[in-house]
């Protein structure tokens, strides 16, 4: 996962918003680590199950990394102000998009990880013109 993120990170570009779909310990954080390694970042990434959003400022953009398992209402992203982080410097990566449906902006790209016998499967579906870079950076 973290190298699959490491080689993501080298197609990022602000202004994309990226959903991870997967399991409880399918490897979303794990994979967004590696995003952040990639982007020369060395501190500490934990996941926001329990703030929600982790914001990391490095290489022109600002990461965040969204973690929606605990919401209990999609409207709620409204009240968090998901909107005011949205813009041309920003990368919205969010865990658990299903439950913020109906609030959240239109994914540029979208992530799915599952287990597979031995390890784990990695799909990335490029959505938007903007997210080919996303496909060509880890092809």
């Amino acid at each position: 996962m973290e190298e699959f993120g490491a080689r993501l990170a080298r197609g990022l570009k602000g202004g994309l918003v990226i959903y991870l779909h997967g399991e409880l310990g399918a490897g979303k954080t794990t994979l967004v680590r590696g995003v952040m390694q990639g982007l020369g970042f060395s501190g500490a990434v934990k996941s926001p199950t329990f703030t929600l959003i982790e914001p990391y400022a490095i290489a022109g953009l600002v990461i965040y990394h969204i973690d929606l398992y605990r919401l209990d209402r999609s409207e709620e992203l409204e009240a968090i102000g998901i909107r005011d982080y949205l813009n041309p410097r920003s990368v919205l990566l969010i865990e658990w998009p299903e439950r913020g449906h109906g609030e959240l902006p239109d994914a540029d790209a979208r992530i799915s990880l599952s287990y597979r016998k031995t390890g784990r499967h990695v799909e990335l579906v490029c959505m938007s013109p903007p997210s080919e870079s996303l496909c060509v950076a880890v092809a």
